[in-house]
């Protein structure tokens, strides 16, 4: 039984409102990630999108490049990285250069993506995405073992020898971020490790017996990860949500924002105000609240994913300031980390 605790989505958006420049952003969010390594956490994590006016992180290995050089020991996770928008090839040898950077420490996370706006703009058919993940994991794989490769569709020519090779043998790892029934299946076939998002315990539960399934039935072989991530906030005090409403709202509220708000130009826009009933379904979704109770949550999930979990806390938030930011940091590190790891009886070694 094994618990491992990771802190994230690092999106270096900008809060409407906030003065910092782009750079203070990124500089802030590398200090929050060389924080968590100093900390003890296991793993740091960013997420990605294009052309949203908050200028939500587009550029993913160059952001875990930056903060595989100011860490020693944290793993570096992408959550995910939008394959079907990449070109196989570039990707392959982007992840190999970013793991030496790293000295072993990426975890390549992949997802399907599903912003219209984005396939459009970078040229990729929508329909195509589920063939284009499963034909970049391929692409993936033989060029971290060595092999002659071909890129995308319409790529030709014998194959190409993708260097330099990743540091570990065989590429980093590749976990599926995935919802649908679907995505959970290819997650078993195909990666080394399911990256669920915002489910209950028991929805965790049900994905997981899919994949596993699955993975049996394909005969699929090597250890496989079970991982989520969820909105965390732990804080010490009894006023976690009055600290970070309006900054979850936010985040939740971009979502359905990107797709009103395509080719925007101008600054980010506030959020409308609260509809009725908005704020309670908000809260309850978020886990924020006192050491104890972030832990004994989180230690359900892992449960339910069978006794081993990478419970990724979801709680960076895009104009949080930055001592509130950098102290739930520290108490999800110094209170629920040991916490969590005491009641999976896990001593947090490897």
């Amino acid at each position: 039984m094994s618990i491992k605790l990771g802190f994230g989505l690092i999106t270096c958006q900008r809060y409407p409102g906030d003065p910092r420049d782009g750079a203070e952003i990124y500089a802030r969010a590398l200090d929050l990630a060389a924080a968590a390594d100093g900390l003890g956490l296991d793993s740091v994590w960013v997420s990605e999108h294009h052309f949203v006016d908050d200028g939500y992180l587009p550029s993913l290995l160059p952001a875990c490049a930056a903060i595989a050089a100011r860490t020693s020991r944290v793993a570096i996770g992408t959550g995910v990285l939008l394959a079907p928008l990449h070109d196989p090839l570039r990707l392959a040898e982007d992840a190999a250069v970013t793991d030496l950077i790293s000295g072993g420490r990426l975890i390549l996370g992949l997802g399907l993506g599903w912003r219209e706006e984005e396939f459009e703009a970078l040229g990729v058919p929508l329909a195509e995405r589920a063939r284009r993940l499963t034909a970049t994991i391929g692409v993936l794989r033989g060029a971290w073992r060595g092999e002659l490769v071909r890129g995308g569709p319409g790529a030709g020519g014998p194959g190409v020898a993708v260097r330099p090779l990743p540091a570990r043998a065989g590429g980093p790892p590749i976990w599926i971020g995935a919802m649908s029934d679907g995505a959970v299946a290819r997650a078993g076939r195909l990666g080394d490790g399911l990256m669920a998002a915002e489910v209950t315990p028991e929805a965790l539960a049900a994905q997981v017996a899919l994949a596993r399934a699955e993975r049996a039935a394909s005969g699929a072989a090597g250890p496989f990860t079970v991982a989520m991530h969820a909105p965390t906030f732990a804080w010490d005090g009894d006023d976690a949500w009055d600290v970070i409403r309006d900054h979850v709202r936010y985040v939740a509220w971009k979502y359905a924002d990107m797709e009103s708000a395509r080719a925007a130009a101008g600054p980010p826009q506030a959020p409308p105000p609260w509809a009725p009933g908005e704020e309670d379904a908000l809260r309850a979704a978020v886990l924020a609240g006192t050491p104890e109770r972030v832990a004994a949550r989180i230690d359900e999930f892992r449960r339910a994913a069978g006794g081993d979990l990478h419970y990724v806390a979801a709680g960076y938030l895009p104009g949080l300031p930055w001592a509130a930011q950098l102290r739930s940091l520290e108490i999800l590190a110094a209170e629920v980390l040991p916490l969590v790891r005491e009641m999976a009886g896990d001593g947090g070694g490897e």
